[in-house]
């Protein structure tokens, strides 16, 4: 198994459990999360609750909750939403601190430094539509995890910054 952890948090981000469709010659990575139903499991044991004073409520008080399978998974904290000079600001800042983490694979760097102007324009176009999370440090610095519901899907596509995760063997 394949665990993607963000380069500078260090938080583990996705896995290859999820597949992802590579956009913007490979700089966003779009993996479509689901509504899952966590908790809530009823069981038939085969009891027969009329003969135990007939009370069918009695038992265990279930607390089912629904919640976005990437987002439970990988514990990701959902941020308030950007303004666009806090969105610009932040990419800035991303770019800035992400640039060093590519030195040693130059040909990446030139693909995400080509891509990154497009994928800005992009992100700031769909802005009042993104929802926006960070791995479970809650680290300033580290990547945005960004959701979109489209075209009216009820379940979320997230969009991953590729070049700022790094594939670790579990």
């Amino acid at each position: 198994m394949l665990i993607c952890i963000h380069r500078i948090s260090g938080d583990e981000l996705l896995s290859d459990s999820f597949a992802y469709k590579e956009i913007y010659d490979g700089v966003l990575w779009e993996v479509e999360g689901k509504w899952v139903v966590k908790g809530a499991i009823d069981f038939d044991i085969g009891a027969n609750p009329s003969a135990e004073d007939g009370n069918d409520d009695e038992g265990v008080d279930d607390q089912a909750v629904k919640v976005v399978d990437i987002v439970d998974t990988f514990r990701l904290q959902e941020q308030p939403a950007f303004d666009k000079k806090q969105f610009v600001t932040y990419i800035k800042r991303y770019i800035k601190l992400l640039t060093p983490k590519l030195e040693v694979d130059e040909k990446k760097k030139l693909i995400f430094m080509k891509n990154i102007h497009a994928v800005t324009k992009f992100l700031l176009s769909n802005l009042s539509d993104l929802q926006f999370f960070v791995g479970e440090s809650m680290h300033d610095d580290s990547s945005l995890v960004f959701a979109l519901y489209k075209d009216g899907s009820s379940n979320p596509t997230f969009l991953y910054f590729a070049h700022g995760l790094k594939e670790v063997k579990c």
